[in-house]
């Protein structure tokens, strides 16, 4: 028995006529595209005027020393009585108490000395403070 052949066509797709379209259009969108600077604005800065504020306000540096003494601003008080630190710093405020208190304590000092300049500052209304240590010498 003698089958009859089919003839198959070939249905494979040729590429390279697709190629060579896509490589034409990118060509033609290269050659055709301009090529433009940044554009830029032209910008007047205002220029500053007036004078610098240069008052800082004042602060008191209450410094607390190994055995727990006070020195406010660089006057050592005589005893370390709540009483004395209290009207040391009150003298020193003017009745200011948004000046900055800083407490500058050594690492060895009494917590005790601490919370009392804290206390002291709390009554007598202060509201800007800071505590600071003693950076050790090398």
């Amino acid at each position: 028995m003698q089958f009859k052949r089919q003839n198959r066509d070939n249905s494979d797709v040729n590429l390279t006529p697709l190629i060579d379209v896509v490589f034409l259009l990118l060509i033609f969108f290269m050659v055709s595209t301009t090529f433009t600077d940044k554009t830029e604005l032209a910008v007047d800065l205002p220029e500053a005027k007036g004078q610098l504020k240069m008052d800082k306000p004042q602060m008191i540096e209450v410094v607390i020393n190994q055995a727990g003494g006070y020195v406010i601003n660089g006057h050592e008080l005589l005893n370390n009585r709540f009483d004395t630190l209290k009207s040391a710093i009150s003298k020193l405020a003017q009745g200011d108490t948004k000046k900055p208190l800083v407490i500058t304590a050594d690492a060895q000092s009494p917590h005790q000395s601490v919370v009392k300049v804290m206390d002291a500052a709390g009554q007598l209304g202060f509201t800007n403070l800071s505590i600071t240590s003693i950076e050790p010498n090398e």
